[in-house]
Formats: structure tokens, sequence, C-alpha cells
């Protein structure tokens, strides 16, 4: 019962991540688009900048919360994507450095060189990471193999034989980038274009508030389209029977909201505030609708279903789970609190108006090889 519970938890922990982070990420890839000049682009970066690094918490905790849980899960996922992982990672690296240093030197050259970065991280983060939960709904080529490398018939794997045994990903990188994957990794990148650009819309003032109202209407539209392919095909090919019936209520909820979010986007009908919460309420949804086509494994092979790592396969003990039930139940009320209380006080629109003199080592004050922080 604990493990499913947790199941739940990271699943709610994914969609805390993909609804604050997908924004973030989201301004990033509208940056060229909502931004003619420095000014306007440190305005918008100024909309994430109270809590992007905040937003990238739930990202490490479900990275933890899996790792802790379900250790065979995390295992068999992070050596099998490693590649594709470790791209992810230094993506996130580059785009920490790109908002962390674009300040250091006032020049604009600096700061559009570290925003090109960040574009590009903008993009590269989502298109993987819809990459990542397509593979979980599409299957993974996963084999049982032995200790000593043999793999393990589909016929033959039963708990004594598991006890001996590990879930391998053996397809290799490139089994990883199906068209099915593929369209999932756009869909979720077009879906945080689409976020973003409403989020914009709350956060600022005008011209960049028009700009992205005029990009939401559109955005939106294209990212229902692409989603409703998306988890279509993934429903009818994908969907086991165990979960097929239970499935089709997240995706209906997540087909309602984006046509919502979708619909209050445009110009006839626009509600800023409440195309943002529907686009919300569709990611959420969208998660869940991951999450329940998975199961009752965390990870799918499609070489044969024996082969599939089960949510009681991956989980850890009943003793570490009930010490982090605990936890949870006391730090989980607190981050939401601290989360919701940022984000109430940092709720003002700003505009190209409250960007003053950037900050930062004027280049003719930098000599070659001298340490400018003594002083």
């Amino acid at each position: 019962m604990l493990s499913i519970l947790w199941f739940i938890l990271i699943a709610v922990l994914w969609i805390g991540y993909l609804v604050l982070e997908g924004f973030d990420l989201g301004v990033a890839m509208l940056l060229p688009f909502v931004s003619k000049n420095d000014k306007e682009r440190t305005t918008a970066l100024k909309t994430i900048g109270p809590h992007w690094d905040g937003n990238e918490v739930w990202l490490l905790t479900a990275g933890g919360a899996m790792f802790a849980a379900f250790p065979e899960w995390y295992a068999t996922m992070f050596s099998g994507m490693y590649l594709a992982l470790f791209v992810v990672l230094v993506l996130l690296i580059l785009r920490i450095a790109a908002l962390e240093w674009r300040s250091k030197i006032a020049t604009e050259k600096w700061r559009a060189m570290w925003d090109r970065f960040h574009v590009v991280a903008g993009y590269g983060v989502p298109i993987l990471m819809g990459c990542a939960f397509a593979n979980l709904v599409h299957g993974m080529k996963i084999e049982v193999v032995t200790r000593a490398g043999e793999v393990v018939p589909p016929e033959q794997v039963t708990p004594e034989v598991l006890a001996n045994a590990s879930h391998q990903l053996t397809g290799g990188f490139f089994s990883l980038l199906m068209p099915f994957n593929l369209l999932g990794g756009i869909a979720v990148a077009a879906i945080c274009f689409s976020h973003a650009a409403q989020f914009l819309s709350l956060k600022t003032d005008g011209i960049l508030r028009e700009r992205a109202n005029a990009i939401s209407g559109p955005a939106s539209i294209a990212a229902t389209a692409l989603a409703a392919v998306w988890v279509l095909w993934g429903q009818f090919a994908y969907a086991t029977s165990a979960t097929s019936v239970f499935a089709w209520i997240p995706l209906v909820i997540a087909a309602l909201a984006l046509i919502a979010a979708a619909a209050f986007s445009q110009k006839q009908l626009r509600r800023e505030g409440w195309a943002f919460i529907c686009s919300t309420v569709a990611i959420a949804a969208a998660v869940a609708w991951i999450f329940t086509i998975m199961a009752p494994n965390v990870m799918k092979s499609s070489i044969a279903p024996e082969y599939s790592l089960t949510i009681e396969q991956a989980s850890s003990t009943t003793g570490t789970l009930t010490v982090m039930t605990i936890v949870a139940v006391c730090l989980v009320p607190v981050v939401l609190a601290y989360t919701a209380w940022s984000y109430y006080t940092f709720r003002r629109r700003i505009s190209t108006k409250d960007v003053h003199e950037n900050a930062g080592l004027l280049p003719q004050k930098i000599r070659l090889g001298e340490n400018f922080l003594a002083g």
C-alpha cells in the first residue's frame, strides 16, 4: 500500500515541477518572440527571477524520492537513459549559468550571449524530458539479466529468479528516439511554450503583455493539437487492459483543460487568469495520465510484458517507505506554504519601466590576471 502511495506522490512531485518549471523554461523559449531588445529580455527574465531556482527543487525532490522509494526504478532508468539524462543535466547547468552570469558584466553583448544559451536550454530540456515521459508510456527494450550477464527467458521470470537478476535497458540510446517519443518531446515543449505565454500575460504589462497575449492564442491551439495526437496515440496503442479505462479520466480532463486554455487565450474570449489556470490543470492531468497508463509498472518493457518492472518489484522496504511518509507529511505542507507565499509576494506585474541600469562589472575595469574579488 505504501509503495502505491509513493508512486502517486512521485507523480505529484513531477506535476509540481512541470507546472512551475514549465513556464520558467517556456519564458526562455519565448525570449526571441516577446522581446526585441536587451531591456525587454531583462524584463521577461525578471518574471521568473524570484522563483526559478526554487522550482528546480521539485525536480531534485522527484529524483530523490524515486531513488529512495523505488531504487530499482531509479537504477534502471538512469543507467539506460544515461546519455539523454546527461544532456539534460548539461542543459540545466547551462541555464543556471545563463541566469546567474548574465548580469555579471555590464554590456549588452555579454547578456545577449547568455540569453542565446538560455534559449537553447529552454527548448532542449522540455523536448528531452518529453521524450523520457513518452518512453515510460511506450515502453523500452528492457530485459531481465542475471548477474552472469545471461538474459532470462520471459516465461522463466519469477520472484526467485529476480532475487539474483536485474532489469536492464538493452536497446541503446537510439531506441529511445522512436516517432511516438519524439512527438512526446515536441508536444511537451509546445505545452511549455503556450504555458509560458499565458504566464507572461499575467506577469508583465505594456508591450510585453501585448506580445504574450498575441502569441498565447495560436500557441495554445498548436499545443492542444500536438498533445491530442500524442495522448490519443498513446492511449490506443500502449495502454494495457488493466489501465486503459482509468487512463481515460485524466486524458479527458487534460483535453478539456487544454481546449479551455486555448479558448481563453483567444482575443475574443481573453481571460488571462483562467487561461493560465486551465493550462496548469491540463499539465497536471497529463502527468496523471502518464502515471496511470504506466501502472502497475514503473517501467514497461516493449520486448515482453514479463520483463516489465512493476511497482512492487522496484519498491523499497516497508520500513524505508514508512520513514519517508512521516518526513513527507511533516515537510511537504511547509514547502507548499512557502511556494504559495513566494508567488503571492511577487504577484505584481512588471514592465520595462521597472528595469533600471543593469548591474555588473564594467569591461574596462576588468584587468587581465587580476583578482577583482580582492577589492
